[in-house]
């Protein structure tokens, strides 16, 4: 059970006055929140004109890297970020500060062939549910066995329909006895709630500006490292009764 970090996401620039947006920003921010107690870091590298850009991958972990050293470092593939398969598959071709790991949302088109590429480079794969229908597939993919880890990632915003979606995508990992270790966490409304559950069952979880902005009392936060250290009470308190 960790706490993750996930620093910045496709945020705007303006969701938040702390939101690293440059190598720099994302390094200091990263060591910020392994002293809170993240054990490891979610970026999305952005490029000079503040864009999400997978070349900008080597400058980011790079700078990452001398900031927090020993620290894993995660970044994302979506698809949205280069807005084309080919581009996504050259960029990560083209990558020479490689990431301890990256996410692949399955349910894009191309992630299987994203996840084949990741392997050949040697980086571990956190593979994105965030339904019933993307678990499934990914079930039925040769080598799930074999990624670093499974993200079960709810985007719900209602609790009753949240809970459904992963309590079905609970079920299907289990009938399949993919018995890779397990990352859940919710956005904006839901992070708290399932940085909760992810407790009570022994999962990892994750927070940072890229999930939500506000503490679990409603207030927001005066920046990831907050948002990390509020995670990691929850996650030490002694069990209630």
């Amino acid at each position: 059970m960790i706490v993750q970090a996930c620093l910045n996401g496709a945020r705007p620039d303006g969701f938040h006055p702390r939101l690293p947006l440059t190598p720099e920003a994302m390094a200091g921010d990263g060591a910020s929140c392994v002293a809170a107690g993240a054990a490891e870091l979610h970026i999305h590298p952005r490029g000079t004109d503040g864009c999400e850009s997978l070349a900008a991958v080597d400058a980011t972990v790079h700078a990452v890297r001398r900031a927090c050293p020993g620290t894993l470092i995660g970044v994302s593939t979506g698809a949205w970020i280069e807005n084309s398969a080919a581009r996504t598959r050259a960029a990560i071709a083209d990558w020479q500060a490689l990431p301890d790991h990256a996410s692949v949302n399955l349910s894009e088109p191309d992630a299987p062939a994203v996840m084949d590429l990741l392997r050949r480079r040697g980086i571990g794969i956190e593979a994105g549910l965030a339904s019933v229908a993307d678990a499934e597939r990914f079930v039925n993919l040769a080598g799930h066995g074999q990624v670093f880890r499974i993200l079960i990632e709810i985007g719900e915003q209602e609790p009753d329909a949240a809970w459904e979606v992963t309590d079905g995508i609970a079920r299907v990992l289990g009938r399949a006895e993919a018995s890779r270790p397990v990352l859940l966490h919710g956005f904006d409304a839901m992070v708290w709630p399932f940085v909760a559950l992810a407790r009570q069952r022994r999962w990892s979880t994750r927070v940072g500006l890229e999930d939500g902005q506000h503490l679990p009392d409603g207030t927001t936060a005066a920046g990831n490292a907050a948002l990390v250290a509020a995670a990691v009470a929850i996650f030490r308190a002694e069990p209630a009764g």
